[in-house]
């Protein structure tokens, strides 16, 4: 939590300048989702979900819900907003490292295409992108922790 924390505060003070939405990939108890708003002025954030059961407080209002698969709702988002997101976070995965990359593997060329000039994406998991860099971590993060890409 704590080097999702720092990432996650580091990329959304590099990208305040940018007007684009904010892609939070999972809500879960919606924990980030709300850590998120506090910081991010301005801007949009749509949660993706297949179904939600986050804590009401953390729970977006429904025009900002994505309901369904990933693998089905990022293409649709592409058609959607295009190449404007200014911040995609994505916590993804479970416990087992194998299906954790393997989807990454699979969601990352989905994910990639949606992030505007600039925009940074902080992943729980290694992504495979072809057009986005890899970034130092921010002081406060453990390496293997957490992921922080730009465009």
């Amino acid at each position: 939590m704590v080097s999702q924390r720092a990432c996650l505060d580091f990329a959304i003070a590099e990208t305040r300048g940018m007007a684009g939405p904010v892609f939070e990939l999972g809500l879960g108890n919606g924990r980030t989702y709300h850590h998120m708003l506090q910081y991010i002025n301005k801007r949009p954030v749509y949660v993706f979900e297949r179904a939600v059961a986050s804590h009401p407080e953390s729970t977006p209002p429904e025009d900002r819900v994505i309901l369904g698969d990933v693998r089905e709702t990022l293409p649709a988002a592409l058609e959607r907003f295009g190449d404007t997101a200014s911040l995609i976070h994505a916590d993804l995965g479970g416990h087992n490292r194998e299906k954790n990359d393997a989807f990454a593997r699979f969601i990352s060329p989905l994910v990639e295409p949606l992030l505007a000039t600039g925009g940074m994406m902080v992943s729980s998991d290694r992504m495979y992108f072809d057009g986005l860099t890899e970034l130092p971590l921010p002081p406060g993060a453990v390496p293997g922790r957490c992921f922080v890409y730009r465009r």
